[in-house]
């Protein structure tokens, strides 16, 4: 068995929740007992576990029946009828030398088996066992998660109806452990669920307080400008300025929305030169860069990944670094890129007053702001909006401290399958942080 295989076999085991998700798992070698707090398994499925091993031993005619998990480096029991559950090193279980042989293995005096004579469960220095016969346990797919095995101090044999009773006792074995993966697949997927409307109620409120504040101004300045208006009163047009700019507000929100609930779907990846990636985000941002007089520099390269997701990434993160910066001071924003062996980034740092570490991981949720004295209004959806990009990637974000004192947001994503229809390659090597400047004032 190659170590990949045994590497994904261990995976199966994992997601399984063998062997300490069953509290009839021990929690260490040479320990007894349950596997500690973070056993998972539901009784029921662990009690018809048990009858099954019962089961297996009376239709056998044996002293013990036992279900070991076979790990990397251990033989763990999860159940057992007989005597009591516990581990052994896996170079000491019988089971182990034959558990993925895929055929039952029926043992009538291991003492004369050249596999087990030695074996310190047949020497008498754990045990003395003489009869053995195991069927292992088969996941679906074929990945063999250990055996049933029945044994006795006595010799014995089985007949073709016990073999056949035992066999079809691993079976079932499988089938209550299948059915205990999915129910916890399922009660999973109802919390992931219930998260998912809580937060969805949550973005709803936060929304529609925000856009009922600015529609109550808007309102509120129309009703002054209209009877300002019907009074000749000349402050009537600075009324409606007003109002016309809470409206424009409540379309910033609205847009923003929108495009945070957007993101995702299939991506239409390419290659995307950074470049020019920058210099239509600089287009966008025309009027804010040179009202601040901000500095956009950027270090070339080309990344694969959906160019105009990226783009809204891109145009987001400048944006905000431009917003946020410290007063009196000229924004110089600093955008990186390239792949590594197994990624591609994208980097974006500012020379801005940063975000404190405590303040990084709820900075990315929808709606949130930090509020902050001198702090720009905003709607709290660009990072956000940001995140889940990085996620349609199925990369991450995450936000450090810039070289100047400032953010420094960092997107990764893994480079596309290569063999996948209409994938780009692996793009250039890591440029440095700075470079030619792509906008200045």
């Amino acid at each position: 068995m190659s170590a990949r295989d045994e590497e994904l076999r261990q995976e199966v085991l994992a997601a399984y929740g063998l062997p300490h998700g069953y509290a009839g798992a021990t929690g260490s070698a040479g320990s007894s007992g349950p596997a500690g707090a973070d056993a998972t398994s539901d009784a029921g499925s662990l009690e018809q576990l048990r009858s099954l091993t019962a089961t297996a031993a009376a239709a056998c005619g044996t002293q013990i029946a036992v279900l070991n998990i076979i790990t990397a480096d251990e033989q763990h029991q999860v159940a057992a009828h007989g005597v009591d559950a516990s581990i052994c090193s896996r170079e000491d279980s019988m089971c182990a030398h034959v558990f993925r042989s895929g055929d039952a293995t029926v043992i009538p005096d291991a003492s004369a088996d050249a596999r087990f004579a030695a074996n310190p469960h047949v020497t008498g220095e754990l045990a003395a066992i003489r009869f053995y016969a195991s069927v292992p346990l088969l996941a679906p797919g074929g990945v063999e998660l250990g055996s049933l095995c029945v044994f006795s101090e006595e010799t014995g044999a089985l007949d073709a109806a016990q073999r056949r009773v035992l066999e079809g006792i691993a079976e079932h074995v499988v089938d209550v452990l299948d059915l205990q993966l999915r129910t916890r697949q399922l009660e999973t997927a109802l919390q992931e669920i219930r998260t998912s409307n809580g937060r969805l109620a949550e973005f709803a409120g936060r929304v529609s307080h925000d856009l009922r504040t600015a529609l109550t101004s808007v309102l509120g300045y129309v009703e002054l400008g209209e009877d300002a208006a019907a009074a000749g009163d000349a402050a009537a047009p600075g009324y409606l300025r007003i109002a016309g700019a809470s409206g424009r507000r409540m379309l910033r929100m609205i847009d923003d929305v929108l495009d945070y609930s957007t993101v995702g779907g299939a991506l239409r990846n390419s290659e995307v030169r950074l470049s020019r990636l920058v210099g239509e985000v600089s287009e966008d941002l025309a009027a804010l860069l040179a009202t601040s007089g901000a500095i956009l520099e950027c270090a070339d390269a080309t990344v694969p990944g959906d160019s105009g997701q990226l783009r809204a990434l891109l145009q987001n993160l400048v944006s905000n670094a431009v917003a946020y910066r410290v007063p009196g001071t000229v924004p110089v924003v600093a955008v990186s890129g390239g792949t590594t062996a197994t990624h591609a980034f994208l980097e974006v740092a500012d020379n801005g007053p940063g975000i404190p570490p405590a303040d990084r991981g709820r900075v990315v949720e929808p709606l949130v702001r930090l509020g902050r004295a001198g702090d720009p209004p905003g709607t709290g959806l660009g990072l956000a909006t940001c995140a889940r990009i990085a996620a349609a990637h199925g990369g991450s974000l995450e936000i450090g401290d810039a070289p100047d004192g400032g953010a420094t947001v960092t997107v990764r994503w893994p480079l596309p399958d290569p063999s996948a229809t209409g994938a780009p390659g692996t793009g250039g090597a890591r440029s440095g942080p700075r470079g030619v400047p792509c906008a200045a004032s």
